[in-house]
Parts: C-alpha cells; sequence; structure tokens
C-alpha cells in the first residue's frame, strides 16, 4: 500500500539479435540464455515474448557482408528491414524499435563512415544515418532508436524522416552513450568491437557528469521524442540528473555486461538471480527511467504480473 516505486513488464524493451544467415539459433556464449537468430528460427524467440506479453522489441542485426561505410543498414532487403516486415506480417501487436547505427555493419567496427587516419566524419555518417532510419520507416519500423552519439544526429533524422513523410516515427536517442566497459558481450553478439581505437571521441568519458546534460539538452532541442542513459547501473545519477531536467520520457539501457554480471553469479551460486535482477531494474525505475531496455525482460515479465 505504501510502495512508492512499481516495476510493470509495460516499463521493459525486450533487445533481439538477428543475422542475415539461415537456420542459426546461436546462443551467445558471454551472455546465457540470449541468442543470435536468423529470419527462420527467430519466431521461436519472438513466441516466447509473446507467451509472457512482451511485446516490445528493439532489433539489432548482424549483416551478411560488412563494408567500410555500412551500406548493408539502408538496403531495402538489409536484415533488419526483412526483420521488421517479418515482424510486423506475423506479429502484428508487437512494437518494434530498430536501433540505428553502424557498428554491426562496419567492416572496422566504428560508428560511421571514417577518414583515410581513421577519425570518423561527422556530417558524411549524418547522411548515412539519414538513408538508415527513413528504409527502416518505411519497412514498418514504430520507432527508431540511434545509438552512434553523432552530433546533430537527431536533428538530421528527423528531417529527412518528415521529408520521407514518417512524420509521426518518434526517435529515441541514445543521449547519454558513455564509452563504457559493460559493452564487452554485445560487441561479441553482433562482432562489432573496432578493429583499432576505441570511440571515446564520441561517446562520454566515465568521468564527466555536467557533460551528459549538455548532451541531452542538444538532443532535446533537435527534436528527440526519448532520451536514453546507456549503460544503466552505474549511471543511476545520470538517469536522476536527466529525469530532474526534462520533460520527456527517459529511457536506460540495461547493457549486457549488467546481465552477464548477474547471470554469471547465479551459475555460481553466489546470488539469488531473481531478486538482483529485480532490484537492479527497480533501482533504474526508482531513479527516473520511465522504459528499461534489458536482456532480463523476457524472463522477469512474468513476475511481474
Amino acid at each position: 500500500m505504501v510502495r512508492e516505486t512499481h516495476l510493470r513488464k509495460e516499463d521493459l524493451i525486450m533487445p533481439v539479435f538477428i543475422t542475415a544467415k539461415s537456420g542459426v539459433k546461436s546462443e551467445i556464449p558471454s551472455m546465457p540464455d540470449i541468442y543470435n537468430y536468423s529470419l527462420d528460427t527467430v519466431d521461436e524467440e519472438l513466441d516466447r515474448l509473446a507467451e509472457v506479453g512482451m511485446k516490445r522489441v528493439l532489433l539489432f542485426g548482424i549483416p551478411a557482408h560488412k563494408d567500410a561505410v555500412g551500406s548493408d543498414t539502408w538496403h531495402d532487403h538489409g536484415i533488419i528491414q526483412e526483420a521488421v516486415k517479418h515482424i510486423r506480417k506475423n506479429y502484428p501487436d508487437f512494437y518494434i524499435v530498430t536501433d540505428v547505427c553502424f557498428c554491426e555493419y562496419t567492416d572496422h567496427g566504428h560508428c560511421g563512415v571514417l577518414a583515410k587516419d581513421g577519425e570518423l566524419l561527422n556530417d558524411p555518417t549524418l547522411e548515412n544515418l539519414q538513408k538508415q532510419a527513413v528504409s527502416h520507416a518505411a519497412a514498418g519500423a514504430d520507432m527508431v532508436a540511434p545509438s552512434g552519439m553523432i552530433d546533430g544526429m537527431i536533428m538530421a533524422m528527423r528531417d529527412a524522416l518528415d521529408e520521407a513523410g514518417h512524420e509521426s516515427i518518434p526517435i529515441m536517442s541514445y543521449a547519454i552513450k558513455y564509452a563504457s566497459s559493460f559493452y564487452g558481450p554485445f560487441r561479441d553478439a553482433v562482432d562489432s568491437a573496432p578493429q583499432f581505437g576505441d570511440r571515446s571521441a564520441y561517446q562520454m568519458d566515465p568521468s564527466n557528469r555536467r557533460e551528459a546534460m549538455v548532451e541531452a539538452e542538444l538532443d532535446y532541442n533537435e527534436g528527440a521524442d526519448i532520451l536514453m542513459v546507456k549503460p544503466a547501473l552505474s549511471y543511476l545519477d545520470i538517469i536522476r540528473d536527466l529525469r530532474n531536467s526534462v520533460d520527456l520520457p527517459v529511457a536506460c539501457y540495461n547493457v549486457s555486461g549488467e546481465y552477464s554480471m548477474v547471470k554469471a553469479a547465479a551459475a555460481r551460486g553466489w546470488i539469488d538471480e531473481k531478486r538482483m535482477r529485480h532490484e537492479q531494474l527497480l533501482s533504474m525505475k526508482r531513479a527516473g527511467a520511465d522504459i528499461i531496455i534489458t536482456y532480463f525482460a523476457r524472463d522477469i515479465a512474468p513476475e511481474l504480473d
């Protein structure tokens, strides 16, 4: 009766990894019970989600071929475009969010177009982000979520979506994304580790707090509909700061490393997995997150009925 914070399944989004190969259901070694699926096997995961009332998904693609600019991201028959069309046809009541970035699709593992010296080129990357976002919307995505922390990405994508007739497609911005050590298992899942250098030039320094609000304000002013903090567990103070500073919905991403730590400790009998995952997600909600992207979504949903 006096409990202040409640975790609901409606707060959660489940990430789903889809590969362009066929006949694939491959467990990600560093992420127990999370799989790479191909289009001919992903219904198994979607059925599991539907059974527990979990119908909000965030799609990540692993293309058949990678190149220097990640051109599969805007191809009409790219893996995400085909996945969106498949889900829209066979699971019409699902809400589909697509990741808009390039690290999974480039042969160098960085989040955009690179100069010869390896520096990320902001404006050419924005042009490709526009093409990617429009192609996802045309395929039937309900929402696009740019994750590269590229300067000006929200305004560029909003302009392109509106011009293409997709004015109603919302943008969930990875507005505050730290250059974190918690992403390792995800990079295993999509083979997106940078081939050289790192992403600290366009992601945030974990030491910085005030800068996070500057980044969020930029995306707010450019027209973002939802602002995200990533990772979540080590940045609860940032989630609270953001909640206090904007009137938009606030999302956070309970990332792969946060998930895998719980799974690894539970496998050794050191912790109670069910209690810990609920406590961690509850802390994110209590900090101010309206939306939580988490690999625990499928398993925790039945407990939240």
